[in-house]
């Protein structure tokens, strides 16, 4: 079977493939017998995922006083999400035999000139959970919205949008597009979700702001949906250039779900507006299927990692996470969320537009004696911290990076609560 050919990348191109090299040469073939993956992380991700739901529905069932409807809808989902961890842990060993055979594969850049870095490491795992993502919660719907309900065309219209991102990131992963091409992919899966989208476009302007405008709120109109473009875009391609370590990229997205999780219950817990309740509901029933499936993954994609997620992982976590955050109305929110993504691609931008000379991996340097990271001088997060707080190792700063992650995301908690009542 000949092997896999890729077209070269641009030097833009900087995505969660950046752990991965071309095969060698296209005469280049699989052995007979399929290599199995190591063993997932699966004791270590549960029990995090213990630690966060015991507060998560401590805050659900105990801390906050929420009607017992829509509490049964939370917990049905949840119980869903736990059938699609499940099924992705058992369907992501099955996959990587599948893509295998078809030469979808690359080696890990961070581990070059050691033993595990000569390991054939099947890419593109991200559709084994776009897919159960997608097949459980559409389930969910069927059993949870009546055929009238005025939530069902804007759920399935961001579950579409996700589908369609999903496939695209797929197409990516196998076509290898230019990065040009990458920037419209977003652009094209968000259109079902802006098409369909009957909700507000008043925004509530901030308080210290009112005596400059005149107005305590001011309807966007079409320029929301606009918004709502940028959004989507934003959200896809921020994952998708943070990105190059082992976890990294299924780590932040597990990290922002937690957090998004935590911001609905508690807005649904200090709510009286039974429809306010719903649109962050609406935003749970697509976080949790998100969080449990992005666990399962990150338990093969861990230091060190069996799996690579590929751009199908990337682009479709960041559509799942917009599409919440566009329905659920807390995009301010999400971009807090969001910030060491932002400040990622702040100091991208003189690379990511051809400013300075960008090369095709903005990886760090890998010494294989001592299996420690050095930074360079590309603008990425990854290289900013090594060069701050200095070698380490790639375990090491995958976790120094989601741990500012978490960071930011209690940061943007602790902000909400002090502006509250002042700044809206």
């Amino acid at each position: 079977m000949a092997a896999r050919k890729r077209g070269p990348k641009s030097p833009q191109t900087i995505s969660n493939q950046e752990t991965s090299q071309p095969l060698p040469s296209p005469s280049s073939s699989l052995s007979t017998q399929d290599p199995l993956i190591e063993p997932s992380k699966l004791p270590q991700i549960l029990s995090v995922s213990a630690i966060f739901f015991s507060g998560f529905f401590y805050l659900l069932f105990y801390h906050y006083e929420i009607e017992s409807e829509l509490k049964r809808s939370i917990v049905f989902n949840f119980f869903f999400s736990i059938f699609g961890f499940v099924f992705t842990i058992i369907l992501i060993p099955v996959a990587t035999k599948y893509l295998l055979r078809r030469n979808l594969f690359g080696y890990d850049i961070n581990k070059k000139g050691t033993p595990q870095g000569a390991i054939k490491v099947p890419e593109s795992l991200g559709i084994v959970v776009g897919i159960v993502f997608l097949v459980f919660t559409i389930l969910f719907q069927y059993c949870n919205f009546t055929s009238d309900s005025k939530w069902l065309v804007q759920y399935n219209a961001g579950l579409a949008s996700i589908c369609f991102m999903t496939l695209l990131g797929f197409v990516d992963d196998v076509l290898d597009v230019p990065w040009r091409v990458k920037l419209l992919l977003p652009s094209i899966a968000t259109l079902p979700l802006i098409m369909a989208y009957a909700g507000g476009t008043t925004i509530i302007i901030p308080k210290p702001l009112i005596p400059f405008v005149g107005l305590p709120d001011l309807d966007l109109g079409k320029m929301y949906h606009l918004y709502m473009f940028l959004l989507a875009v934003f959200c896809t391609n921020s994952i998708n250039i943070h990105a190059g370590l082992n976890g990294l990229e299924a780590g932040q997205t597990a990290v922002i779900s937690c957090a998004v999780l935590i911001h609905n219950i508690m807005q649904i817990g200090s709510s009286t507006d039974s429809e306010y309740k719903q649109t962050h509901a609406f935003s749970i029933y697509l976080i949790q299927p998100l969080l449990t499936t992005t666990l399962a993954l990150l338990s093969f994609n861990w230091y060190p990692s069996s799996v690579f997620v590929g751009d199908t992982f990337t682009y479709f976590a960041g559509m799942a996470l917009a599409v919440a955050g566009t329905l659920g109305h807390f995009s301010e929110t999400l971009m807090i969320f969001f910030a060491p993504q932002i400040l990622n691609f702040l100091t991208s931008v003189p690379q990511l537009f051809g400013f300075i000379d960008c090369p095709r991996h903005r990886l760090p340097r890998f010494d294989p004696q001592t299996g420690l990271l050095t930074g360079t001088k590309d603008g990425t997060l990854v290289n900013i911290f090594l060069r701050c707080f200095g070698r380490c190792s790639e375990k090491s700063l995958c976790l120094r990076l989601l741990a500012f992650q978490a960071l930011c995301c209690i940061i943007c908690f602790i902000l909400r609560y002090i502006l509250t009542g002042w700044y809206k």
